[in-house]
């Protein structure tokens, strides 16, 4: 995916439960090439540059050059994995109306996976 820049405003922020912030732009009328790039790059980790002026050639040279391993070493990998699940039961609740149900229920798979796994060794 390459970089790309879009004149935009800063519409708002807001806390989330899981202390992440979501930010919101709005922008001007975009070419198709401005939202294809957009939709390439949605659901794709990246960074945010947000500058009031156009960045310099010397600027967006220096921005190009991060590269960076999005791997998440902040949470254990349990704290990851309720993470996901978390974001799955938002998007698609499956008919769960508490999280903790949504959890318990996919954790019960998960391991009723491995352990018959181990049945078959």
């Amino acid at each position: 995916m390459k970089t790309f820049t879009l004149p935009c405003q800063l519409d708002g922020y807001r806390s989330l439960q899981d202390r992440t912030i979501k930010i919101t732009f709005s922008t001007s009328e975009l070419t198709p090439e401005q939202v294809a790039n957009i939709h390439n790059a949605l659901n794709n980790p990246g960074y945010l540059a947000f500058n009031p002026d156009p960045f310099l050639a010397k600027e967006l040279e220096d921005i190009e050059k991060i590269k960076v391993d999005f791997e998440d070493n902040s949470k254990t990998r349990g704290q990851r994995l309720r993470a996901a699940l978390w974001r799955n039961w938002e998007k698609s609740p499956e008919g769960y109306g508490q999280f903790n149900d949504y959890y318990n229920t996919k954790m019960d798979i998960l391991i009723e996976h491995y352990k018959n796994k181990l049945d078959k060794v």
